[in-house]
Order: C-alpha cells, then sequence, then structure tokens
C-alpha cells in the first residue's frame, strides 16, 4: 500500500511540474529587412514616390556591389574605389529567386520584362554601414511581365555594400573588390 501511495504521489508531482513547465516559442526570421524603420528613428521623405503613384510590389535583393580600383579623377597620385554596378538575385518574400539586378541598373524578372533606372534622389540611410537608400524614375521598360508599367524603384532597408575605405593604390589599379549587400527594392506603378 506504501508502495502504491508513493506511485500515486509522484504520477501527480510529475504531472504538475509538466503543466507548469514554461512554454519555449520562437520568432520567426524575416526573409529580408523591414522596409522602413520608425519615423522616429530615421526620416526618408525625399524618397517618397511622386503623387499618382502606388506600391505594385517589393523584392528583397541579395548579391554584392562590384567597385574597380581607379586613379582619382580630381588628384592623379590618389586611387579609390568607384562603383561599377551591382549583381543580385532578387527574391520574393518567400525567399525564391524570381529575377536579376545588374548594370544599367536594371532589374530583370524571369518572364524577361525589364525595368531601367535612374537615381534621382538619394538618402544615407540609417545605417552608416550599408550603401545609401534611392529613389529611381524608370527610365525604360520593355516586355509585358512583371516590371511592365513600373514608373518608380525605391531601393531601401539596405545592408552592407559600401566601397572599401582600403586597398585601392598605384598597384591595384585595375582590380575589382565585389562587397556584399541586401537591399529590399519597391515597384511603384501609376494609380
Amino acid at each position: 500500500m506504501k508502495n502504491q501511495f508513493l506511485l500515486i504521489a509522484l504520477a501527480a508531482g510529475l504531472l504538475a511540474a509538466c503543466s507548469t513547465a514554461p512554454t519555449v516559442t520562437s520568432t520567426p526570421t524575416p526573409k529580408f529587412p523591414p522596409l522602413l524603420p520608425a519615423p522616429t528613428t530615421f526620416s526618408a521623405d525625399n524618397l517618397k514616390a511622386p503623387a499618382g503613384q502606388v506600391l505594385a510590389f517589393e523584392m528583397a535583393a541579395n548579391g554584392v556591389q562590384i567597385y574597380d580600383c581607379k586613379a582619382s579623377k580630381d588628384e592623379a597620385k590618389k586611387f579609390e574605389w568607384v562603383f561599377r554596378a551591382p549583381e543580385a538575385d532578387l527574391l520574393d518574400s518567400s525567399g525564391a529567386k524570381i529575377g536579376k539586378h545588374y548594370a544599367g541598373p536594371t532589374w530583370e524578372a524571369r518572364d524577361g520584362s525589364k525595368v531601367v533606372g535612374e537615381v534621382v534622389a538619394k538618402n544615407d540611410g540609417p545605417d552608416a554601414n550599408a550603401i545609401p537608400w534611392l529613389l529611381l524614375k524608370a527610365k525604360s521598360t520593355t516586355g509585358s511581365g512583371k516590371f511592365a508599367g513600373v514608373t518608380s524603384i525605391q531601393r531601401v532597408a539596405t545592408v552592407g555594400g559600401k566601397a572599401p575605405v582600403k586597398g585601392c593604390s598605384d598597384f591595384q589599379i585595375g582590380a575589382e573588390s565585389r562587397v556584399q549587400y541586401k537591399a529590399t527594392y519597391n515597384f511603384y506603378k501609376a494609380n
């Protein structure tokens, strides 16, 4: 009888311990950075799309910013990393590749449609270690797919991508540096 009572008490204690154990939850990791930080921490008013344009879709970019080591245009004996082009995969919110981003700057969807942009506004963004945020207008679009009708593009939520600070000298002229970056691109169309 003593053993039965001990087993019942032990079982009751185990059940009580299990029912009061803390629940562990995890927060899912986002696929790419949020679109805009809270307005109290950073303002990017100069990057708003023109009136009459609405956000059509967004894509994440994951790739590199490519720089070349060249002599400075202002000082013959000074050397600097000069931006050449981006090279990145364009991803949807699930992380699936849906296009590419390259020189122009050009965004090309898998359906063959393209948009080429031209910078109209720039903002250093909240991260001093990342490339600036941009507003671009569409210079041209081709194809009838995803990028047809795009009128403006925003580059926001940048991570990395800045030119190296060191390593460019007369001994490295012509050298290439490929710096990892991530960004969110917002694409606008006329309302």
